[in-house]
């Protein structure tokens, strides 16, 4: 076929350069991303000579060609288009940058929040901890080893905007030395303490004010200890602003003038609009859930417990406090408490069961002493470690804590105190314990089987590890036009394989085989014909032309070669029985991708046709015979 033709054809169709944003391709398919999709014509594109197949997935356009096709069009199309050549990161990059907002903020908070956990986790486990014992030993509280560990425990808490910031950097593209110093400036010691405020305020104190914007409003100077959103929103801002300087700024002066501005323009806009419209949302939610507690029958109560989470998130939960000091203020009771700890309960239970259920080991301990800082009352780990990750925990957590709550009202429960939840509640709710533990178990039971059941990660270490170190099969006498199993599993008909392009035939009829040990040998005697850089598909040819491709599982390109391994390179003779891949099939699980692997004969259309031999096959059973 013409190559250059072929890549002219998709170029104008696609809408030429101005609607393209990346470009790059795998083992069959060529995968842009553009800026307009309305501006591509899908119906022509399928019908260029070449062209197998036009789909579009999470962002990208797929343009299926083929094996041994698509490199060579996709050399010409960079030709015609005069892109630079993007991997497969920047693709999926430019893709997700299309993603609908909502993801790519629940992605972004992620990204922060990954790096800096082990701080949050040790610092919550102290601090939970600590808030027990003093509830037990009040002595304890004035006695100098406390007032030390209070100091670690506190750490993390009191400086996390500092640690956000700088990890917020990271995924933004800025500075994160600039991104501390906007970190610092939000926890500045000139600054009224964010976890003062309510003591303040219930002993009569003005808050200290500063006229803003030459004095079109006023501002008060509290800072922002325990939040989030605030403090991701200015460095975002931050990192936009440094780039967008480097840009405009001339190389001799940009080394002072960058970093001068970008603190003084995004410090400014954090500590009078940034913090300040954030703190009014606040304000707008403590008298939203003050409403909505007072639904009667428990509703209301649920209705708090579930989105007491997402509060977390944002960071403005530490304000309930002030909803607690007037409930304790006008009756004595503090009927928030429960809410609050049955949210709290359940996010540990749904991250807790994702602890035990994982074989992970790396996950499993991020989730397992996140749980238990959730039991204690500390959530962050917990949150958004692992349960804002997942998605599954979070919302079975979100439901458990629902439950929970309604119960938790039914039964009339209330604190005597506030500032404590989880296990250390009991301390602060004497006239009701078994009220209470029947409210903690019920939010644990509800959240702790919701995320079992949902969460699908079952790794099987020795499997991996089997795979790692499987020899080379002895050596067979290959039959002319056999294709002998290369994986160890199920063998189903092609056209079962879940992915449409593989299961049309567009690339070949063969079969697809649900591996059970992640090592893939070469099915005959022959010559590699191709690898991918991700590591997840080979082609290789057989001496009397049949050619063959062989895909481990389905959307794998995605994984980026995470889990996968070569022991062939392009051009390599390799024989019958020869080790040429492993792939951990646990990653590609946990990775939401289907395992199927496509065993295709892609010049089929040279034969009469093919049979194949389903069911169980072990490494070099025949599983595809030529028809004569």
């Amino acid at each position: 076929m013409d190559y250059r033709k072929c890549a002219q054809e998709i170029y104008d169709l696609v809408g030429k350069r101005e609607n393209l944003v990346s470009a790059a391709h795998c083992a069959t398919r060529l995968r842009l991303v553009t800026a307009d999709n309305s501006k591509v014509d899908i119906k022509k594109l399928e019908d260029v000579d070449g062209v197998k197949g036009v789909f579009s997935s999470n962002g990208q356009l797929q343009i299926i060609l083929g094996t041994g096709t698509v490199n060579k069009v996709y050399d010409e199309f960079l030709s015609i288009s005069g892109m630079t050549a993007a991997t497969k990161a920047d693709v999926k990059a430019a893709a997700a940058a299309k993603q609908p907002l909502p993801f790519r903020m629940v992605k972004a908070l992620g990204d922060v929040f990954v790096p800096i956990l082990p701080a949050i986790v040790a610092a919550g486990l102290i601090m939970g901890l600590l808030e027990g014992m003093t509830k037990i030993w009040p002595d304890m509280a004035t006695s100098g080893t406390y007032q030390i560990f209070h100091l670690f425990s506190n750490a993390a808490f009191v400086f996390l905007p500092i640690l956000v910031a700088v990890s917020a950097a990271r995924v933004f593209g800025g500075n994160i030395f600039l991104g501390a110093v906007i970190g610092m400036i939000m926890v500045h010691t000139d600054l009224v303490n964010a976890w003062s405020v309510a003591g303040m305020m219930e002993a009569g104190q003005a808050i200290p004010q500063a006229d803003v914007w030459f004095g079109l409003y006023k501002i008060n100077l509290t800072g922002y200890q325990g939040h989030v959103i605030p403090v991701i929103i200015a460095v975002w801002f931050m990192s936009f602003l440094e780039k967008r300087l480097h840009k405009i700024v001339p190389e001799m002066i940009d080394l002072f003038v960058t970093p001068l501005v970008t603190v003084l323009v995004t410090g400014y806009l954090t500590l009078t609009i940034f913090g300040p419209v954030f703190a009014q949302l606040e304000e707008w939610v403590l008298v939203g859930v003050q409403w909505i507690i007072t639904i009667p029958f428990g509703i209301g109560a649920a209705i708090a417990g579930a989105i007491y989470p997402l509060t977390v998130v944002c960071g403005i939960h530490h304000m309930y406090n002030t909803v607690e000091i007037g409930m304790i203020s006008n009756t004595g009771l503090n009927t928030w408490m429960p809410i609050a700890s049955s949210a709290n309960f359940a996010q540990g239970a749904a991250c807790f069961a994702v602890a035990l259920k994982t074989k992970d080991k790396k996950f499993k301990s991020l989730a397992l002493p996140s749980s238990f800082s959730a039991f204690l009352g500390i959530t962050e780990p917990a949150i958004f470690g692992v349960n804002l990750r997942l998605m599954k925990p979070l919302i079975s957590g979100m439901i458990g804590g629902a439950v929970g709550a309604a119960v938790g009202s039914m039964l009339g429960i209330g604190a005597t105190a506030y500032g404590v939840t989880g296990l250390f509640g009991f301390l602060i709710t004497t006239k009701f314990i078994w009220q209470y533990a029947i409210m903690l178990a019920v939010s644990f039971a509800i959240s702790f089987t919701i995320s079992w059941f949902l969460h699908k990660d079952k790794p099987k270490d020795e499997e991996v590890a089997a795979a790692d170190e499987a020899p080379a099969l002895p050596e067979i006498t290959c039959e002319k036009g056999k294709v002998y199993a290369p994986i160890k599993g199920n063998v189903i008909p092609s056209a079962n394989i879940p992915d449409d392009t593989f299961a049309a035939g567009v690339l070949g009829e063969g079969v697809g085989i649900e591996p059970v040990l992640g090592v893939v040998y070469a099915p005959f005697d022959g010559e590699i014909s191709s690898t991918t850089d991700t590591k997840h598909a080979i082609g290789i040819s057989s001496p009397d032309g049949m050619e063959l491709l062989i895909h481990v599982g389905v959307n794998t390109v995605a994984m980026e070669g995470d889990g996968f391994e070569l022991f062939c390179a392009e051009g390599d003779t390799v024989k019958a029985g020869q080790k040429l891949m492993t792939f951990d099939i646990d990653k590609i699980k946990a990775a939401g991708y289907s395992t199927t692997t496509a065993v295709l004969v892609t010049n089929s259309d040279d034969y009469a046709g093919l049979d194949i031999k389903e069911g169980a096959c072990e490494p070099l059973d025949c599983v595809i015979s030529i028809k004569e």
